[in-house]
């Protein structure tokens, strides 16, 4: 009966400090579902204000960019202000032309007062332009080949629907390393015409 309650507990307590530290315990961007057939989505984003920075490598932030945008809202900015983490981390691809983009949404009660200005000259404070969009949501890691086989997917509902989008995809993840894959929410994201 012992080792019953001790499982108990130890079970307890990792479920809550799990749940403390999940996506369920952030702020996330707002949107409108429009259209819904599971796993896709029509969605209508308002305007959001971003602490963004370049990424060259997988969207998992291995090239440092995760800690630079970490770095800012923990303090590294000009008023010295820890800014809350929010849901989710929005990445744009590399592509020929561009470096690709990692930001990180800035809270709504911050962002209708004053953003702090980031002290990293690679972290710019930038408005994401809302709009309509097509999303997918998948599972598992965020890793490359994930990334491609959600995005076809997507096109090819798009497609199915006679729906237009504008641009590259995006890329939405919205947990901690920690997470186990079954359990993470990750999303590409298209702007539609």
């Amino acid at each position: 009966m012992i080792y019953f309650c001790v499982a108990m507990a130890v079970a307890t307590l990792g479920y809550f400090g799990w749940k403390l530290t999940s996506r369920n315990s952030y702020e996330s961007a707002a949107y409108t579902v429009l259209e819904l057939e599971s796993p896709f989505e029509l969605r209508e984003y308002p305007d959001l204000m971003m602490a963004t920075t370049e990424m060259q490598s997988e969207p998992q932030g291995k090239d440092g960019s995760f800690m630079k945008l970490f770095r800012y809202i923990s303090g590294s900015n000009d008023r010295q202000q820890k800014v809350p983490m929010t849901t989710p981390v929005f990445m744009e691809p590399k592509r020929p032309k561009d470096k690709g983009q990692m930001g990180f949404v800035i809270p709504k009660k911050i962002s209708e007062k004053h953003v702090p200005e980031p002290t990293n000259d690679n972290v710019q404070i930038r408005r994401r332009v809302g709009g309509r969009f097509a999303v997918i949501r998948f599972a598992g890691r965020s890793e490359s080949q994930s990334v491609v086989k959600a995005e076809e997917r997507l096109r090819g509902w798009m497609r199915d629907k006679e729906i237009s989008g504008i641009g590259e995809a995006e890329l939405a993840s919205y947990d901690p390393p920690w997470t186990p894959g079954p359990l993470r929410r990750n999303e590409v994201l298209i702007r539609l015409k």
